[in-house]
């Protein structure tokens, strides 16, 4: 259990905005293994962290983000919303799981993987979302590490993949048994689950042996895994 990946879900959202770099930040000082954020592009095709499609939700501003350039953004949010290459910066190393949310298309994706290899992150940042994302990001960096979404408990197609080549299939917790674990490492993948926030549910998913939980509230998963971790060394 003390091998589980413990991934911030958008930064540490209960105590600060999410997707903003005092978020991630905070999320790295409560323990967190990895940090997920959202990257969509702006008009003139800025990867910036923000989940929504608008700024309305977190920024009181109630524009579509591809209406506005990346300076618009920066005045509306005076400077909240940071871009990728910033977000890249402030985590100093840490692990960066990056959803792509909103089915970018294949442009979109490939200007995201340029930032990440620029800026020399392509060993500490993987990616998440749906087949069709994943397939565009397989395609624009053949060796990116990519955990493939899934909405549903059916195994994907094994063309699919063949084409992803995902190291981590990642489901909605409510989604995950012991048989579904037990199937999804029996055929050589790492098991990533989102997004379980009441303690019941990740102890469930720490003894079901799950390799990845991403969560809201990463201080509370980082204290049940390192006490169950404890727990274990000492009973054996």
């Amino acid at each position: 259990m003390e091998n589980v990946t413990a991934v911030a879900h958008r930064g540490d959202p209960y105590r600060v905005r999410e997707n903003t770099l005092a978020s991630l930040r905070s999320a790295l000082r409560r323990g967190a293994d990895a940090v997920e954020i959202d990257v969509r592009l702006t008009r003139d095709g800025v990867p910036v962290l923000l989940h929504d499609g608008t700024l309305k939700r977190l920024w009181e501003r109630d524009r579509p983000l591809l209406a506005l350039s990346w300076e618009e953004v920066r005045e509306l949010t005076e400077g909240g919303v940071p871009t990728l290459a910033e977000a890249l910066g402030a985590t100093d190393g840490a692990r960066l799981m990056i959803d792509l949310p909103g089915a970018p298309d294949s442009g979109a994706v490939r200007r995201i993987t340029d930032v990440v290899r620029e800026r020399g992150a392509r060993d500490r940042v993987y990616y998440c979302a749906g087949a069709a994302a994943m397939l565009a990001v397989r395609a624009a960096d053949p060796s990116a590490e990519i955990a493939l979404t899934r909405s549903t408990s059916a195994p994907p197609r094994p063309a699919l993949l063949e084409a992803i080549r995902p190291r981590w299939l990642n489901y909605r917790f409510g989604l995950v048994d012991r048989a579904l674990a037990e199937r999804v490492h029996r055929d050589g993948h790492l098991l990533s689950v989102w997004t379980p926030d009441t303690r019941r549910s990740m102890r469930r998913l720490l003894s079901l042996g799950v390799d990845s939980i991403t969560t809201n509230r990463i201080d509370v998963l980082c204290a049940l895994r390192d006490r169950a971790g404890g727990a274990r060394r000492e009973s054996t």
